[in-house]
């Protein structure tokens, strides 16, 4: 049996990590938004679950342009979702029940009510104050037009002019500035954060665009010369660690240093890298004098195909191999379409298109969705690594996607002209129970409508119920800290088409089955099954199986 005992300083390397977005969570003074009381009071789903640690998503003082992710400090809690006091008394709960803590870490830029940012307004250009963020002129006569053309990842222009003529930096939302990882400043500034939190007992970092913090500023800077060469088609035609803005060589500077903050508690504090880029760059985040960890997109991304998904797992196992970190897999979190919808979504699928559809074009099979969604879960915690769960997939919550555009809150709607929608349907609050305003999120309504639908989904209409997604869940998680032995997988010479099988150590195996077909069923003795077995020995459609 794998140790999982919380005082091994490299718990993370085969860890089951529960992603927590605090607004959507649980509302504990009924203002209708998640807080970090609310969270605490429901730990204990997370110990019953099974999982290692919770990674709680920004809870920081911010305006909400950006879901939290526009931070007006990142030393505190925001009022309305708490205290430091309710955070200490989090963590101490947390850790009281065995479960490791995370904090989202947010790097590349500030809000623009940042203290910072304000002084930086008002000293006007030249002024040093300028310098912690990244002020330019403008181009043209009268400097109207912005410095470079480079575009924001939530659409439009990456420059946000200010009345003194001015432009800076914005490559998410224009109240969120980049802040300049040039400056020395930034950096201890930073410093200081790692401390202040570890101080307070977390025990890890999930690092927020870890690919962004280094950019090319000498001047003159340079443009792109296309727009899309500002995201994912940058990274794949321009020379590796050249884009002005993502994944340069530089960045790994800042983490070097950070290693050394981290590593002087006991035991050592961890960190994952958010880094959107290709799989043997990702790696290099993940080095040993490094961060621990880097989120693996790829096997996000890929599609219902089982030699795709072979694929990946093969290539993100060796990367993570060549720098000795442990593989990390996620399937939903808060800024994609949750997996029991967007497995059902054929390849090519435009997902800012189906939502503004509301999930009309093309319908999605809710129950055919969510067999497909199980049976990638059992897929992934079979693989060796890290998971990374997003709350309400263990009770199986589809995509919201016909959420009213009237109450979209994410920044994406308005800043491309209202032609995506967004991730809220991903962030609509947890149904707790199957009755109540907001079906026991809070004593009042949620921030974000809940469908009927959550009452069926919901902890109280699954809890004890045999072949329910959080059962599965449970049991799952149970059998994985029995069965989970190091970090190899044997894959089987010969399957039928559309199936993945692959044995672990002691000669239990997973196989998934992702054919439109029955196929036959190894023999051995099942442990757990995604959905229930027809007993005429063929394993059914879109159905993993573990096997002793």
């Amino acid at each position: 049996m794998t140790d999982f005992s919380p005082h091994r300083p490299d718990w993370w390397r085969q860890a089951v990590v529960y992603q927590v977005y605090p607004r959507s969570f649980a509302d504990a003074d009924g203002d209708g938004l998640g807080d970090l009381r609310g969270v605490t009071g429901r730990l204990p789903h997370l110990a019953a679950l099974g999982v290692d640690a919770l990674w709680l998503s920004p809870f920081y003082p911010s305006e909400l342009a950006d879901g939290g992710y526009d931070v007006a400090d990142h030393r505190d809690v925001d009022p309305r979702l708490g205290s430091l006091a309710d955070f200490d008394a989090l963590v101490a709960e947390a850790h009281r029940l065995g479960l490791k803590v995370i904090v989202d870490l947010v790097p590349n830029h500030t809000s623009h009510r940042h203290p910072w940012f304000r002084e930086a307004l008002a000293a006007g250009p030249g002024a040093p104050a300028r310098d912690r963020y990244v002020f330019r002129d403008g181009r043209g006569p009268g400097g109207e037009l912005p410095p470079t053309d480079w575009q924001s990842v939530f659409g439009g222009s990456a420059w946000q002019r200010v009345p003194d003529g001015q432009w800076y930096l914005h490559l998410f939302a224009r109240e969120q500035p980049d802040l300049n990882w040039d400056r020395e400043e930034v950096r201890e500034d930073f410093r200081t954060t790692l401390r202040f939190w570890s101080d307070r007992g977390v025990d890890g970092f999930r690092v927020d665009v870890a690919h962004a913090l280094a950019k090319d500023l000498a001047e003159p800077l340079r443009d792109l010369g296309a727009p899309e060469l500002s995201g994912d088609a940058g990274l794949a035609r321009l020379a590796p660690g050249t884009h002005p803005f993502f994944d340069r060589d530089e960045v790994h500077e800042i983490y070097r240093d950070w290693r050394r903050v981290l590593d002087a508690y006991t035991p050592p504090r961890t960190a994952v890298a958010e880094a959107w880029v290709p799989g043997d760059r990702r790696a290099l985040y993940a080095r040993p004098d490094e961060l621990d960890q880097a989120f693996n997109f790829e096997y996000l991304q890929a599609g219902w195909d089982a030699e795709e998904i072979r694929a990946v797992v093969m290539d993100s196992l060796a990367a993570a191999r060549a720098v000795g970190a442990s593989a990390t897999w996620v399937l939903s979190n808060h800024d994609v379409v949750r997996h029991a919808s967007r497995l059902m979504l054929a390849p090519g699928t435009d997902h800012d298109a189906w939502l503004l559809s509301g999930g009309r074009s093309p319908r999605v099979d809710e129950r055919a969705g969510l067999r497909r969604a199980r049976a990638a879960t059992l897929l992934m915690l079979a693989l060796p690594g890290s998971s990374y769960l997003y709350q309400g997939e263990e009770l199986g919550l589809p995509e919201v996607a016909d959420l009213p555009t009237e109450v979209l809150q994410d920044p994406v709607w308005e800043q491309t002209g209202r032609a995506r929608k967004g991730r809220d349907g991903c962030r609509v609050p947890l149904p707790w129970t199957t009755t109540g305003p907001s079906y026991g999120f809070g004593a009042s309504g949620a921030w974000l409508p809940q469908p009927p639908s959550f009452a069926h989904h919901s902890v109280e209409a699954q809890d004890g119920v045999a072949g329910s997604t959080l059962e599965l869940y449970r049991t799952a998680l149970r059998l994985r800290r029995k069965l989970l032995e190091g970090e190899e997988l044997g894959w089987a010479r010969e399957t039928p088409p559309g199936v993945l099988s692959f044995t672990r150590r002691d000669g239990w195996r997973c196989v998934a089955n992702l054919s439109d077909a029955p196929v036959p069923l190894p023999p051995g003795e099942v442990l757990l099954s995604s959905t229930p077995l027809s007993g005429d020995g063929r394993l059914g459609p879109d159905t993993t199986v573990w096997l002793a």
